[in-house]
C-alpha cells in the first residue's frame, strides 16, 4: 500500500471503531457510567491500571471496584474512613491486589488534595510534542507517600523502557475529543498531538504487518517509531489509529 492507500484503509477503520457500540465489550464503559469529571478520571485511572488480560475479567472486576467504592470514587478516595478501607480487602484481578489498591487509593487523595488532582499533574511535566516524560514524572509523584516495591509495577515508565500501554489508553481517554462519545476530550491544558497509542501485541502485531513499526518488542523504542509514523497520518490526531489498529486485530484477526 502507498502512504495515501494505508491512510485511506486505516481513516475507514478508525470510523468503523470510534463509534459508541465500541463500548459494549470495553472497559472505557466503566468511566461511561459516570457524570462528574473527578469520578470519570479516577475510574478511569483504575480501571486502565487493571486493563490487561481478558476484556470480560477487566469489565466484571472494575464494575466490582466501582461497587465496593459505593459507585462514588472521587468521595470514597477523599473521604474514606479506615473502615471502608478495609472493605477493599476483597479486591484482586490477576497480579493487582487489595495492597495494591489500597495504596492507590491514598496517593490518589493525596494528588487531588495536594497536587490538583491527576490532570494538573500530567499538564505540570507536558512536553510540546510528548507525554511520555509527563508518565514517568507522575509515577515519582504517585509512589512520594510510604509505599511496598511490589505495589511500583502497576505503573509504568517510560524512562525504564516500558511503551506504558495502559496509562497511554487511560490519557487517550481523558484527552481526545468527544465528537463520538468514546473518548471524553474534557483535559483541554493538553492537546491529542501529544498522545501516544497504547501499544499492546495486538495494535503491535497489526502495525508490524502494515510496515507501520519495525522493532519486533513492544517497548517505548518501538512506542516511539509507532508514534512517528502515525503522526505523518495524522499530526495533530495521530492515536485516533489506535481504534483502527487494535479494532483489526482483536475483532477481524488481521
Amino acid at each position: 500500500m502507498t502512504k495515501a492507500e494505508l491512510k485511506e484503509f486505516l481513516d475507514a477503520k478508525v470510523e468503523q471503531y470510534n463509534h459508541p457500540s465500541f463500548l459494549e465489550d470495553d472497559p472505557l464503559q466503566i468511566p461511561h457510567r459516570f457524570s462528574k469529571k473527578a469520578d470519570i478520571e479516577i475510574s478511569g485511572f483504575l480501571t486502565a491500571t487493571i486493563a490487561w488480560g481478558n476484556r470480560k475479567s477487566i469489565i466484571k472486576n472494575a464494575s466490582s471496584l466501582m461497587e465496593l467504592m459505593d459507585r462514588s470514587p472521587y468521595d470514597f478516595v477523599c473521604n474514606h474512613t479506615v473502615a471502608e478501607l478495609q472493605k477493599l480487602g476483597t479486591f484482586v484481578h490477576r497480579t493487582f491486589n487489595a495492597l495494591d489498591l489500597t495504596y492507590f487509593v491514598k496517593s490518589l487523595q493525596n494528588i487531588y488534595t495536594k497536587h490538583g488532582g491527576l490532570e494538573a499533574v500530567f499538564t505540570q511535566f507536558q512536553q510540546k510534542e510528548t507525554l511520555q516524560p509527563a508518565i514517568s514524572e507522575f509515577k515519582k509523584v504517585f509512589f512520594e507517600l510510604p509505599h511496598q516495591q511490589r505495589t511500583t509495577k502497576h505503573v509504568s515508565d517510560p524512562a525504564k523502557g516500558s511503551a506504558a500501554k495502559r496509562i497511554n489508553m487511560f490519557l487517550r481517554w481523558m484527552v481526545r475529543d468527544n465528537d463520538t462519545g468514546v473518548d471524553f476530550g474534557f483535559w483541554k491544558h493538553l492537546n491529542p498531538s501529544q498522545l501516544s497509542c497504547p501499544l499492546d501485541v495486538h495494535s503491535g502485531n497489526v502495525a508490524r504487518k502494515l510496515k507501520l513499526l519495525k522493532r519486533k518488542q513492544n517497548d517505548a523504542k518501538a512506542l516511539a517509531e509507532l508514534d512517528n509514523n502515525l503522526r505523518r497520518l495524522d499530526a495533530s490526531d495521530p492515536v485516533k489509529y489506535d481504534f483502527a489498529l487494535f479494532g483489526l486485530g482483536v475483532f477481524e484477526k488481521f
